[in-house]
């Protein structure tokens, strides 16, 4: 048995969804009174996102005012033990009502039956979908607005993470894969060879072939620090990285600095609210913590790092989903992998991060292309929900 709960505590487990479960399990859902149907959709796309299959749900009172079908055109059965009508008839042969009484909620149902179409437009604003064309209109930051017209051109929601410390290996793979990207991800202080002569032609290839360029340097100190990091030193990130990477660790002066550093008028961050390697120290709580300063600065924050679907009612802000490979589950460290199809139609992922999935094939641009095949199959089967 499984229990969800409304919302995440930030003690206990921490989760959603508590019970023994494991990823394919059938559940059926049980419920006492349905009346929109709305609530029990909110459960199966919990369940969901926790890899538990759902299509039907008992429930001991259909109060008949659309939630069944409601449910049914959204692919969940539901199956009751009684209706109102039935109710109200077995209370008038006890005894306990009148016929007035019987007509009056009769004729209640009748007058106050679920608008499908209003419950569809509350669908409709969930971020997971919605396509990336309509979302782009509603980014607030001009580089998520930027990144989801790319994502929706190129039909692609691939970003490479290019960890590699060779600069010429670094702007060929760039020129292999550019095609089949909408960001090239990089930790430009392990490049062994680096000189600024590299910039120039990086974003030459970005621009080229209409990609983002971003740099996971994860800031995280004190505010001056942070500004000289992203603005100074010998890789002046802030004159070439459209898109950048922070912890809500020590604040939100980590925000206030980047954006008011000197550099690239345009810029984005994406706040770091979960991690794909094992042990990880972040919880709910900090999570939870990290979305509410993403809140604070909707022009500057383009997204959000995490693993689950959060920001649902958000659908100006990416999901950035780390750790994604087509076999492995793990490495010999830390990294823990999910495949392209989960990341995106369990984990609520946007774009997703593939590393050594790409730079360690044989050959780059084809398996660039194939994992953005994968990932734009999954994000068109998620967003068809939406599209009918």
């Amino acid at each position: 048995m499984v229990m969800r709960r409304k919302e995440a505590k930030d003690y206990g487990t921490k989760k959603m969804i508590e019970g023994v479960f494991k990823k394919g399990d059938n559940c059926l859902i049980i419920e006492d009174v349905v009346t929109s149907g709305s609530s029990i959709l909110e459960t199966v796309e919990d369940l969901t996102a926790e890899g538990i299959k759902c299509s039907d749900v008992v429930v001991f009172l259909n109060r008949e005012q659309g939630g069944a079908e409601y449910l049914k055109h959204n692919g969940v059965n539901m199956h009751s033990l009684l209706n109102l009508t039935d109710l109200m008839r077995y209370l008038k042969e006890e005894g306990c009502i009148d016929e007035k009484t019987v007509n009056k909620v009769s004729d209640y149902l009748h007058t106050t039956q679920v608008d499908h179409e209003a419950l569809s437009k509350s669908l409709s604003k969930d971020r997971l979908y919605l396509s990336f064309a309509e979302r782009a209109k509603i980014a607030k930051n001009p580089i998520a607005a930027k990144l989801f017209q790319i994502m929706a051109t190129k039909q692609t929601t691939l970003c490479l993470a290019a960890d590699l410390t060779d600069s010429t290996a670094l702007l060929n793979l760039a020129e292999q894969a550019g095609p089949h990207i909408c960001a090239l991800k990089t930790h430009i202080d392990i490049v062994d060879d680096f000189h600024p002569n590299l910039i120039k032609p990086l974003r030459e290839i970005a621009n080229r072939h209409n990609f983002i360029l971003f740099e996971d340097r994860k800031f995280c100190d004190i505010g001056k620090t942070i500004e000289l990091q992203y603005s100074k030193g010998i890789y002046k990130i802030s004159t070439w990285a459209q898109l950048v990477t922070a912890h809500a660790l020590l604040g939100k002066g980590v925000l206030e600095v980047i954006k008011k550093s000197e550099g690239l008028e345009k810029r984005g961050v994406f706040l770091l609210a979960e991690a794909s390697c094992s042990g990880t120290l972040i919880d709910a709580k900090y999570a939870k913590s990290t979305m509410k300063m993403a809140e604070e600065y909707p022009e500057l924050v383009a997204g959000i790092v995490c693993q689950s679907p959060m920001f649902l009612n958000q659908p100006g802000l990416i999901q950035l989903t780390p750790g994604v490979q087509i076999d492995n589950k793990s490495d010999d460290v830390d990294q823990q992998y999910n495949s392209p199809e989960i990341v995106v139609t369990e984990k609520g992922c946007d774009i997703a991060v593939v590393g050594r999935g790409i730079t360690k094939a044989a050959d780059a641009a084809l398996a660039a292309e194939k994992y953005r095949k994968i990932l734009w199959d999954a994000y068109l089967q998620r967003i068809k929900k939406n599209h009918k």
